[in-house]
């Protein structure tokens, strides 16, 4: 099998859009904002045999995350287009992504727009635990070694 090219430019534009739709949403934080990644790659895996950004996913004790989804985020803070915001949340600090600008829609194809719209809206009441909780029942992440990467084909 072909080795995918991850995007990072679409990575970036697909943070930026779910911070931007997720800003109402107050148990939107760092780790919900992972784990809908993971869900809209891996949904459109699934549905078009291609993810969106055709980033690498590694598990991680918490469940799966792309591998370079700290480097890109940092990158972001520093050019501005991103901020974290610490909020009180349930008696925890929550690290609420705020997009600084706004998303390149016109990166996504229409049905990949689509498949986002819907992830967002299906996990829209779900706390980061219980999207979380939802993650560890996929059994590619279940199969992984932590660190290790996580098959599309899984």
């Amino acid at each position: 099998m072909k080795k995918m090219e991850p995007n990072d430019e679409k990575l970036r534009e697909l943070i930026l859009l779910i911070a931007e739709w997720s800003q109402a949403d107050e148990k939107f934080g760092a780790i919900k904002l992972n784990k809908l990644l993971f869900h809209c790659d891996f949904s459109a895996f699934l549905t078009f045999k291609k993810p969106i950004t055709g980033q690498e996913y590694f598990a991680l004790p918490q469940g799966p995350a792309p591998k370079r989804l700290l480097p890109i985020t940092k990158k972001m803070q520093t050019d501005q287009e991103l901020a974290y915001q610490e909020v009180a949340y349930h008696g925890f600090q929550q690290k609420r992504p705020i997009a600084l600008r706004a998303a390149k829609v016109g990166i996504f194809t229409s049905r990949e727009m689509k498949l986002i719209t819907q992830t967002v809206q299906k996990f829209w009441r779900l706390s980061a635990s219980e999207i979380s909780d939802q993650s560890h029942l996929f059994l590619g992440w279940k199969t992984a070694k932590e660190k290790e990467t996580i098959p599309y084909s899984t």
